[in-house]
Parts: structure tokens; sequence; C-alpha cells
């Protein structure tokens, strides 16, 4: 049986910090109450030349080295990113040239905050397909150029950066299954307008007045959108562990997107995990969209929260609406 499992993270953030003081100074609100309301105290911004193929290429090499593998095994680059470089090409197809990687398919996923699950099951149906054996899964994102810095729903919450896994299929005959369990989408388009950009597509090109009403910067109601949240991860967390057989008790760590800090503590508190078991960078890096899940992810594997063995579920929720789980035996 092929067992796609895991095989190497990897994560890149910026060098310029930017602190609550920073961007408290446009707005009206004090950097405690910054703090207070989202769990962050600093985040990440890109540099002035940084893209997020730039990113990208950065955790994607930190991943491959973490795996021990070359660029030239890979089969496969699935980029997740609503900040690509352009609108076409694809950033992944500019990681592709970056890495010095074969002459291999590249895409891009865009699925908001969810996208990292959504580019990891692509990949894992690719592997167990027999297409693939090899698969570098990357998000990356530059949210910073899209923020309204006096908008105090979004200003506050959104930094830069990249996080990345190598997927490997491994034919395993031992009886503990090793590697990814099982993953599980989710989509409510009728509630898309909670957070969007929304000006610069098809439906509403960009124009002079639309550019001038920063029609083209995040707009999200954070209120609505946070108990949307909270309500589906838990729902969808239960519904996997209850599938495979486990309870929130067998979970060794409990990684999800750092959209902020309230939210993390409601989910956990829910499941009634504690926060031994949660991985937060979200105090240091703010929300990086869809690269927060690589990103934490990286954390706690570096940081030696998850061992060989340990049941680890990872669970995201972001635009579209978008939310995704996926269970992993490490």
């Amino acid at each position: 049986m092929i067992r796609t499992r895991v095989i190497g993270t990897g994560s890149y953030l910026p060098s310029r910090v930017v602190p609550n003081e920073e961007i408290a100074s446009l707005l009206s609100l004090s950097p405690v109450r910054i703090q207070r309301l989202t769990g962050i105290r600093t985040r990440h911004w890109a540099g002035d030349h940084e893209s997020s193929s730039d990113m990208a290429i950065v955790a994607g090499r930190r991943a491959l080295d973490a795996a021990g593998c070359e660029a030239s095994s890979i089969d496969a680059i699935i980029l997740s990113t609503t900040s690509p470089d352009m609108t076409f090409p694809s950033t992944a197809c500019f990681v592709q040239r970056g890495l010095g990687c074969r002459q291999v398919g590249a895409f891009d996923v865009s699925a908001s905050c969810s996208g990292f699950l959504y580019g990891l099951s692509m990949a894992q149906a690719m592997i167990q397909s027999g297409q693939m054996q090899t698969c570098l899964v990357v998000a990356s994102e530059v949210k910073s150029r899209s923020l309204n810095p006096q908008d105090e729903a979004t200003a506050v919450l959104f930094g830069d950066g990249a996080g990345a896994v190598i997927l490997r299929g491994e034919v395993d005959k031992s009886p503990e299954w090793r590697g990814i369990l099982g993953i599980r989408l989710y989509a409510d388009g009728a509630h898309h307008g909670l957070i969007r950009v929304p000006s610069g597509g098809s439906r509403t090109p960009l124009s002079s007045d639309r550019l001038r009403n920063r029609e083209h910067t995040l707009r999200m109601q954070g209120g609505s959108l946070f108990r949307i949240a909270v309500r589906r991860i838990e729902q969808a967390v239960r519904e996997s562990l209850k599938e495979f057989g486990f309870c929130p008790e067998d979970l060794k760590q409990i990684v999800l997107h750092q959209a902020n800090g309230r939210i993390l503590s409601h989910v956990a508190d829910h499941l009634d995990i504690d926060e031994g078991r949660l991985a937060s960078v979200i105090e240091r890096y703010g929300n990086t969209s869809s690269a927060s899940l690589p990103i934490a992810l990286d954390d706690a594997v570096r940081g030696g929260n998850i061992s060989p063995g340990d049941l680890v579920l990872l669970g995201s929720f972001g635009g579209g609406l978008t939310w995704a789980t996926g269970l992993v035996r490490w």
C-alpha cells in the first residue's frame, strides 16, 4: 500500500519585523489593545523587492534540506497563494525555475487561508494514484500589499511569509499506519462576501475610481467570520476524528490556521485541547493567510513538539468560505 508521508518541513519569514506600535500609529487603537483583540504582538512584512515566489523558494529549499532531498527529486510543485507574483504565469512556475527542478508540473491553488490543505489533498491524490512519488506543497503570501493601513479590521492582523512540506509516497507494510490518514475539504460560497478584495478581477476590474476608494484592498466582516470559523472548524475536527476512530485526547498536536489568538483559544476550549497541544505562532507572525498553517507546522516540528508516531490534526478556515481538516500519523 502506498502511504503519503510528510518527510520534510520548511518556512520563511521576511526580515522586517513590524510591531504593534508601528500599526497603532496609523489607527485609533493602542498596541496593548491590538494584542488583546488579536493575540498578535509582531508580524513580518516583505521587503520592497520581495515577492511570494522569493519566499516560497526559500521555504521550499529548507523543506528539501529537512527531507534530505535534492530539487531534482521533485515530481510536482503545488503552490497556494492569494497574492501571486502576477496574474499569470503561475507563481509555482517561478518557484520551479528558482529551485532548479526538472520540467515537472507546477501550478497555483487559490482557496484563501485553506489553500495549503487543498494543495496537500491534491498532492496526496496524485501520489496515491501512482502519478507522482515526491511533491513540494508550499504556501506563500504577501498580504501586507493588499492592506488598507487605516482599516482596523484588517491592518492589525496580517503578515507575510511562506511554509512548505515535502510529501513522498512510500510502500509501507508496517502494522501502524504512518502518513496522511485523510484530508477533508469544504466550501460555502453563500458567505463569500465576509472576506474579499472587491476589485481587480474580471467581475470588477480596477479603475481610477476604485483605486481611489481602496477597493483593491482586503475587506473583512470580522465578527461574522469569527463566529462561523469557530463553529465550522470545531464541527469539521470532530467529524474527522470520529471518521477515523479517534477523540481529541488522542491528539499529540493540533495545528490550525493562525487567524487570530481568539479563534485559536475558542476552538481549543470547545475541543478541550490544552495549550501545550495547540501550535501557536500568532503572537510573533500574525495571520499569514494560507502560509500560516505550514509555518506553524514547521515551528512545531523544529521545536520538538511533533515526533514520529504522533497523531497530528491540521485545520484551516478562510475566504470563500472554505475550510479543511487533515489527520496525520507523523
